[in-house]
């Protein structure tokens, strides 16, 4: 795949947990010479996950991960940047964590826009609703648990609310919260970087 310079341009996208109903998602603003590998991360962050399993990006008809001898189909996630892949406004990918639970979000690329000199990126500026927690099987598994912790009838409600806490709400999200986490990722651009 043939690269080209890196654009100094910032990412407007869209991340949406597919299958979740009303849509849990985040709005983020990325820098367009981002890794794959390090979407990866800013993914991981922004939904609460925990980066406890694989995952993989699929672009068109191309996979992208991290290296597997054993899989020639999946390219390297390391050497990929979104400006290659995704280099404009309307670029869809999938990303997926967790094969075991299939976690799919949607990636679009809504905008793209100009540096904001001084401002940090990665960094969220809009979402819905608390990231489902891990290993809690898939999109029927977390809305099972919902069920669960809502109703003091159920079964499980006690060993649910046990396992995440009493203080979970499915409902909240903060975006302080996101950018606190994103913050070890962030680093301050200016319009004349790479130039």
């Amino acid at each position: 795949m043939p690269t080209k310079k890196a654009p100094q341009e910032i990412y407007q996208i869209k991340v949406t947990l597919l299958g979740t109903k009303p849509p849990i998602w985040r709005r983020l603003l990325v820098p367009a010479d981002l890794t794959l590998e390090r979407l990866h991360d800013v993914l991981q962050r922004a939904m609460g996950w925990e980066d406890c399993h694989l995952h993989d990006f699929r672009i068109g008809q191309d996979r992208f991960g991290v290296p597997d001898p054993e899989d020639e189909l999946v390219a390297n996630e390391r050497t990929v940047r979104l400006f290659n892949v995704l280099g404009e406004a309307g670029s869809k990918a999938v990303y997926t964590y967790d094969f075991g639970d299939s976690w799919e979000h949607s990636i679009v690329v809504e905008k793209v826009l100009p540096i904001e000199p001084g401002q940090a990126y990665p960094v969220c500026v809009a979402g819905k609703r608390h990231g489902s927690p891990e290993d809690c099987g898939g999109v029927p598994g977390f809305y099972n648990l919902l069920e669960a912790i809502s109703d003091p009838e159920h079964d499980q409600h006690e060993e649910m609310r046990d396992w995440l806490g009493d203080d979970f709400d499915p409902e909240f999200f903060s975006v302080d919260d996101v950018n606190q986490r994103l913050a070890p990722l962030s680093r301050r651009r200016s319009k004349t970087e790479g130039t």
